[in-house]
């Protein structure tokens, strides 16, 4: 037993240690907000897909874990890759978020730690389908990773965001100790043509398909099986560093990955792959991306309650899956969810606040605290109910 104070240090977006008492209450609102209204709770409790999520223990993988179990009864086997508490640190946030949604969720949901990419980790994994759900009804691939060990080679690739072919210069919003949000310009040079290819190794579509592929292999897709991989288009505002970037690159090579598993290795079953373009959030992949801490705070003040969350955004990827309320293809086949962000009327207001002077920027925040109160929740701090004051376990076991 491990009893700690907890408080939120660390440098920048990056803390040093994560709450477990703030990370299960953020899964309980999580729960609350997926929710199905009580017309559809019968259908909800009933038996549904037969579900495994990569990269479920935050952001948009935890949120579509939630809302598919919450709102049709699925059953998850999900896959995360998180560090225990040691000596020295509490656990991660995603550890205590994992393991809360197990306690509260109980046999529907069925977590493993282990890094996604390797073969032997995948194989465990398809093993425990196999004996758990025979065949699998939903895939979904929320994986952001920093590295990837190729299976073959061995070769270690890192992932990295970075402009193609000029630098660029980002603005982000900072929060010294004890002083009002400032603005802080970083400039990033351009990738080599090395940081590019690592990156579409790491954050592409060559894991998923690896995944689709061994569960053909394996006979377990079941009659009508559907595989999203969840990507992010975003604004022209942040399109130099993402976008047209190295992660754009590997977001080119998500998406046509989509097109050649429904072609291939899923052609002539009836099975699909498609791609949900999704909102910008804040998560912990997304702090990566220089000068999302000025484009959220932004957004959330244009958008205002417009802005959807990550679970009520999975609520619409769900009700899509099972039918219930299809949602709007582009040209390429990507599902698009991302409407309310990039309404024009949206992104046009956005763009004079983006290109205003630092001065005009900071006086016209609204609620320059916002984004510094989402951050501290990934890590289970500022969550309301929560005595923070009170020494809490953090050496937590993963769920049986």
């Amino acid at each position: 037993m491990t009893q700690r104070v907890l408080r939120p240090t660390g440098m920048g977006f990056l803390l040093l240690d994560s709450h477990p008492d703030g990370c299960a209450r953020v899964v309980d609102e999580m729960i609350t907000e997926a929710g199905p209204p009580a017309s559809d709770r019968a259908a909800a409790e009933q038996a549904g897909p037969r579900t495994l999520v990569l990269g479920c223990s935050s952001g948009y993988g935890l949120a579509a874990a939630v809302a598919g179990i919450y709102r049709h009864g699925a059953s998850v086997i999900g896959l995360c890759f998180e560090r225990p508490a040691t000596a020295r640190r509490s656990a991660t946030g995603g550890w205590y978020r994992t393991g809360a949604l197990a306690a509260r969720a109980g046999a529907r949901f069925r977590p493993v730690s282990g890094d996604c990419f390797d073969p032997a980790v995948r194989a465990a994994v398809l093993d425990q389908a196999a004996a758990a759900f025979g065949q699998i009804d939903v895939l979904i691939y929320s994986v952001a990773a920093p590295r990837r060990t190729d299976p073959v080679t061995g070769e270690i690739y890192q992932s990295a965001v970075k402009p193609i072919g000029a630098g660029y210069r980002a603005r982000n919003l900072a929060f010294p100790d004890g002083r009002p949000p400032e603005l802080r310009e970083a400039e990033l040079e351009p990738a080599d043509p090395a940081e590019i290819t690592s990156t579409v190794k790491v954050m592409g579509g060559e894991d998923w398909a690896s995944w689709v592929t061994d569960l053909a292999g394996r006979g377990m897709l079941a009659p009508g099986f559907r595989t999203v991989a969840l990507t992010y288009l975003g604004s022209e505002l942040t399109a130099p560093v993402y976008r047209h970037g190295t992660i754009g690159r590997a977001k080119d090579h998500l998406e046509s990955t989509a097109g050649e598993l429904t072609s291939g290795v899923l052609a002539g079953s009836g099975a699909t792959a498609v791609t949900s373009v999704n909102c910008a959030a804040v998560t912990q992949s997304s702090l990566a991306i220089p000068g999302i801490s000025l484009y959220l705070s932004l957004l959330h003040q244009v958008a205002g309650d417009r802005m959807e969350s990550e679970v009520r955004q999975s609520v619409r990827l769900w009700d899509h899956l099972t039918g219930r309320s299809p949602a709007v293809a582009d040209d390429q086949g990507r599902l698009r969810l991302d409407d309310w962000e990039l309404d024009p009327a949206v992104q046009a207001r956005l763009r004079e606040l983006w290109t205003a002077p630092d001065g005009a920027v900071l006086a016209q925040l609204t609620d320059p605290g916002w984004f510094r109160e989402r951050l501290l929740r990934l890590y289970g701090f500022g969550v309301s109910g929560v005595d923070y004051d009170q020494a809490t376990e953090v050496d937590l076991a993963w769920p049986a």
